[in-house]
């Protein structure tokens, strides 16, 4: 009976898991045409060939919100791979939806509190994205040396 459910459960999970990539590439793809029709119509209206500064801050928002929903497939394509969520990915996403953020903001709209409660949220998502980078590639360097203990023990001269 165990095995029964562990086996359903599986299948759901597998089912789930690919139903949310097939619509992220719907999203990510109407998102693409999206920002390309916007990109057209705001090149082509008058003034031609001219970006002002809020046409500007909206292409580059969606070309972060593009770049956001592929790292999201990509979590989830890692998810249905290997049954694990890669903290690295999830960092990046975050950084990268921090990012857009910080570039589309209006610092007058905000107090000073705020801004340096984003400015600490860029801090703490960059420094724990630095120290997952430094553990994995530790790690990764480790695996590839037959004594792992060897690699992370400085050799005296």
């Amino acid at each position: 009976m165990v095995k029964i459910i562990g086996k359903f459960l599986g299948l759901f999970e597998r089912l789930i898991v690919g139903s949310l990539i097939l619509m992220m590439i719907v999203v990510i793809f109407l998102s693409t045409i999206e920002l390309g029709r916007m990109l057209v119509l705001d090149i082509i209206t008058p003034p031609n060939y001219l970006l002002d500064i809020n046409e500007l801050l909206d292409v580059f928002g969606f070309f972060m919100l593009i770049l956001i929903g592929v790292e999201l497939l990509e979590t989830i394509r890692a998810y249905l791979n290997e049954h694990e969520v890669h903290v690295e990915i999830v960092l990046e996403v975050a950084l990268i939806a921090v990012a857009r953020k910080v570039v589309i903001i209006d610092v007058k709209e905000f107090s000073s509190e705020t801004l340096l409660a984003i400015a600490a949220i860029v801090i703490s998502l960059a420094g724990a994205y630095y120290l997952q980078k430094r553990v994995r590639n530790r790690h990764d360097h480790s695996a590839g040396s037959k004594n792992p203990i060897e690699s992370t023990v400085p050799k005296v001269q």
